[in-house]
C-alpha cells in the first residue's frame, strides 16, 4: 500500500537525470521487510557457534523493539543503540569471528531478499548515471558481497556501513566510527563520493524508520523527495511517517508499485 504528498510528486516530476542522487538505507529498504538484517545473517545457519548465536538473539530481543519505537525519547533510545551496537561488535571479537565465514554465509543465505524491481532500479540508476548512496547500520561487507551476488554493484553505488575489521582473518572491530539507525546525520561522506553529488541538487531518500531522513541535511530535506517504508508497527508509526515522508510504503510495496506512480524513478 502505498501513501504519497501528491504535490511532491508533481515537483519531482521536472527533474532531469543529471540534476539526481539517491541516499538510501539497505536494510529492509532495498530488501523486503520480513529479510534478515545484514547483521542477523550470521544466525541463520551453521557459520558461526551456538553461543554466538544465543547471545546475539538475547541482544535483538532486548533491543530490536526499542529500534522500531518511534515514540520514545530520541536520546534515551540513542544510548540504546550505541549499547546494542557496540555489545554486538564485541560478540564478533569474543567468538574471533572469521573473514571466511562472512564470504561463505552471504553466498548460502536465503531469507535476505531484494525488494522486487530493487534490481531493475539500481541498474536504471546506473544507466541513467545518477549516483545511489547506500548510507547504513548495517554492515558493509555483507552489503558489498550481496550486490555483487546479484551483480548490481555498479560503480556509480557507493557504500557507507559498518566494515568489519579484520587482522589475519580474525575480526577486531569496526572500521571508522560506528553507525547506528540514529546517528547517520553524523556521517560524513568521504570527499570521492561529495565530489559526484556537489553539483546535483535533487535528491530521492529513502528509508525505514523516521531517523533515515537524518541522511541528508535539513537544508536539503524540502528539496528531496522522500520515501519511507514501514514495516512493523504499521498502525502505531504511520502518523509519524506521513509526517515526515513524502511516500510511505507497506505491506511490503516493491519498487515496482512505486514505477506506476513516481515516473523519476524508473524510466
Amino acid at each position: 500500500m502505498i501513501t504519497y504528498n501528491e504535490m511532491t510528486i508533481k515537483n519531482c516530476q521536472n527533474w532531469h537525470d543529471d540534476s539526481i542522487y539517491v541516499v538510501t538505507d539497505f536494510d529492509r529498504t532495498l530488501t523486503i521487510g520480513e529479510s534478515e538484517s545484514s547483521w542477523g545473517i550470521l544466525s541463520t545457519g551453521d557459520f558461526v557457534c551456538q553461543e554466538y548465536i544465543q547471545d546475539r538473539n538475547k541482544l535483538y530481543e532486548k533491543y530490536r523493539p526499542i529500534e522500531i519505537d518511534e515514540k520514545m525519547d530520541w536520546n534515551k533510545k540513542n544510548q540504546y543503540m550505541i549499547e546494542w551496537w557496540n555489545k554486538h561488535i564485541s560478540l564478533f571479537i569474543k567468538y574471533k569471528l572469521k573473514e571466511e565465514v562472512i564470504k561463505n554465509a552471504i553466498k548460502d543465505v536465503k531469507i535476505m531478499k531484494f525488494r522486487d524491481g530493487a534490481i531493475e532500479m539500481l541498474k536504471s540508476f546506473h544507466k541513467r548515471n545518477i549516483p545511489v548512496i547506500i548510507i547504513s547500520a548495517g554492515i558493509g561487507n555483507f552489503i558489498e558481497l550481496f550486490l555483487k551476488l546479484h551483480g548490481c554493484y555498479y560503480d556509480n553505488i557507493f557504500i557507507v556501513a559498518n566494515f568489519i575489521k579484520f587482522e589475519d582473518g580474525i575480526a577486531v572491530g569496526i572500521e571508522d566510527m560506528i553507525i547506528h539507525s540514529l546517528n547517520k546525520n553524523e556521517v560524513s561522506l568521504p570527499h570521492n563520493i561529495l565530489d559526484k553529488v556537489t553539483e546535483r541538487k535533487n535528491i530521492i531518500l529513502m528509508g525505514d524508520n523516521s531517523s533515515d531522513v537524518k541522511m541528508i541535511s535539513n537544508s536539503k530535506r524540502d528539496k528531496a523527495l522522500k520515501i519511507g517504508f514501514l514495516e512493523e508497527n504499521v498502525k502505531e508509526n504511520k502518523e509519524i511517517f506521513e509526517r515526515i515522508y513524502d511516500v510511505v510504503c507497506t505491506n511490503n510495496t516493491n519498487f515496482l508499485d512505486l514505477q506506476n506512480m513516481i515516473s523519476i524513478l524508473i524510466k
